[in-house]
């Protein structure tokens, strides 16, 4: 069976300590740095299945590693801070985090959420080889298996969760996907007030697409939102 590494990188050792006992309670394998750049190491030396980071940390923040761990990964991320108001939830999800749980926190409930990050990630890895490697439409290009996106030629730089959310519309065209339906497939959790989050990385995502009358993705008013192509 293999073994699921999970980093965890945070300046406090005490927080370290314990979320490792927890993790590996769980039967996982911890490994445990103090800084951005000691995370960087670990990712790039090691087989790591999630991570775990503070944003504030010695030598790069948390922030530049989720930045360089998606260069090299679509792992699961969650930040675990003490930046704890709605925007800073926002900008950490928005910045390439999968997961924001805010100091103090119960490691019950961290473990849960690691649990269902690394549930839906393995969901994914098992649908790959059935989902279309390749969408086109028009001047816009989906690439699954190398997770990149191009319109026009040009190289569009989206976080994980952007990218889910549009292959999911894009897999097929026309379909309406209510915000629940999609929050539940791209999160992999029950739907609470995934709403907003689910808003948010839309609106971002037209964004990045240049989009400015809504050509690609339309919102359905009452209902949630469908693909354009």
């Amino acid at each position: 069976m293999k073994r699921i590494n999970i980093l965890i990188a945070d300046d406090e050792a005490e927080i370290a300590e314990l979320l490792a006992l927890h993790i590996k309670k769980e039967g996982y394998h911890p490994i445990i740095v103090s800084d951005g750049k000691a995370a960087i190491q670990a990712v790039e030396s090691n087989s790591i299945d999630l991570a775990i980071l503070d944003i504030m940390m010695p030598e790069m923040d948390g922030y530049e590693v989720t930045h360089r761990i998606r260069e090299l990964s679509s792992m699961p991320i969650i930040f675990l801070s003490a930046k704890a108001t709605d925007l800073d939830k926002i900008t950490g999800l928005v910045r390439g985090a999968d997961d924001y749980v805010t100091k103090p926190f119960n490691p019950m409930e961290l473990i849960a959420r690691v649990n269902a990050q690394l549930r839906r990630s393995m969901q994914l890895n098992q649908q790959a080889p059935t989902i279309k490697p390749v969408l086109e439409f028009g001047g816009l290009s989906i690439s699954y298996d190398q997770r990149t996106v191009s319109l026009y030629g040009n190289n569009i730089e989206l976080t994980p969760k952007e990218f889910d959310i549009l292959y999911l519309l894009a897999s097929s065209p026309k379909k309406v996907y209510p915000t629940e339906l999609i929050f539940q497939q791209v999160w992999g959790e029950a739907y609470f007030e995934g709403g907003n989050t689910v808003m948010v990385h839309i609106r971002t995502l037209r964004k990045k697409l240049g989009e400015d009358k809504n050509t690609f993705i339309k919102t359905i008013w009452g209902v949630g939102y469908t693909f354009n192509g």
